[in-house]
């Protein structure tokens, strides 16, 4: 069987390393390059013991002649890393980001966001923000795939259909995500070393955080007018996943069986995506080492007013999983093929 040969740079990192996991198990697919930058020599084993049996590549150093002997490059870089190496690309070559590189389509907004000048703005056009469920076969009209962040995909998964119906008021928004510490990369310890990770819930970028951006890009791309929404991140004293509570206000006539029977229908065809019966409880234990997105609509005491749950797995659905998933829609794959 014909393999397409793959480069990860950033493979030492949870998501990296999650990445890897779900590729050795894609039967299209040949890992070719293994790079990071502290870590050359060394086996992935170091990282993931599971990895031990696997046969991969040493880590090197990444080298933009590497990009003739692959078909793809996933990058878990940190934010602007991306950037520079999408100046190197072929033609023959597929960029696929799950940092922020490409997910803001206005140099100027990534300025004011990640507080660093894009270093590669005329790849923006030729880029892709890459929801599977919303841009699905789009993908294929580009070499530049930008993933979105972990929270923005628990939240516009089920916001996306109802901003679209316009069944939902758009100035009233309230969205309160708590994420596991993975979300924060190898480094969370020493990023939050006086915070108790283990014992302690703690809210952080607090009406300013960096998601805000996408959030606002994607929603405002679906209904063309402004939205207004608050959203506060939390991290949350568990390893992995992620669990979205979205405060909606229904415009009048609007039920919430109406709510719901739109993202059922939305939905039906997205294999990943599970809208469940209104008022079922999720958590993230329901979506833990997978790439689903679980859904639930709940009533709440005021007719006008619901709350829609949302739970991933941040490191597979939010991150490593869905980068798979566009890679399968861009190179005709099955679409599940590795997420099993």
């Amino acid at each position: 069987m014909y393999k397409i040969n793959v480069l990860i740079t950033g493979s030492t990192g949870y998501i990296g390393v999650q990445l890897i996991k779900l590729l050795i198990k894609h039967k299209n697919i040949n890992i070719k390059y293994l790079c990071g930058k502290n870590s050359v020599g060394k086996n992935i084993s170091s990282f993931d013991s599971s990895l031990k049996a696997k046969k991969l590549p040493q880590i090197s150093k990444y080298n933009k002649k590497y990009l003739k002997n692959v078909d793809i490059i996933f990058t878990a870089l940190p934010n602007g890393e991306a950037q520079e190496i999408s100046n190197d690309l072929l033609k023959k070559n597929t960029l696929i980001d799950l940092a922020a590189d490409f997910r803001l389509k206005n140099s100027l907004d990534y300025h004011k966001w990640y507080k660093q000048k894009h270093k590669a703005v005329k790849n923006i056009k030729k880029s892709i923000y890459a929801l599977p469920e919303i841009t699905k076969e789009k993908v294929k009209n580009f070499n530049i795939i930008g993933c979105p962040g972990c929270y923005p995909t628990s939240i516009l998964l089920p916001l996306i259909p109802l901003i679209k119906k316009k069944v939902i008021n758009q100035n009233t928004i309230i969205i309160d995500s708590k994420s596991g510490y993975s979300g924060a990369g190898r480094n969370v310890h020493q990023k939050y070393k006086t915070k108790n990770l283990y014992e302690s819930l703690s809210a952080y970028g607090v009406g300013f955080h960096r998601h805000n951006s996408e959030i606002d890009q994607e929603l405002k791309n679906h209904t063309k007018s402004n939205i207004n929404f608050l959203f506060t991140p939390h991290l949350s004293p568990m390893f992995r996943g992620i669990l979205s509570t979205i405060y909606i206000d229904l415009k009048k006539g609007i039920s919430g069986k109406k709510i719901e029977d739109i993202l059922k229908d939305y939905h039906k065809k997205n294999r990943f995506v599970k809208v469940l019966n209104s008022d079922s409880f999720i958590s993230t234990n329901e979506v833990i080492n997978s790439n689903n997105c679980f859904i639930s609509v709940c009533k709440t005491k005021y007719k006008n007013k619901m709350i829609i749950l949302s739970a991933i797995d941040n490191l597979i659905k939010g991150g490593a999983g869905q980068a798979v998933q566009n890679m399968n829609l861009k190179f005709g794959f099955n679409e599940s093929e590795g997420l099993k």
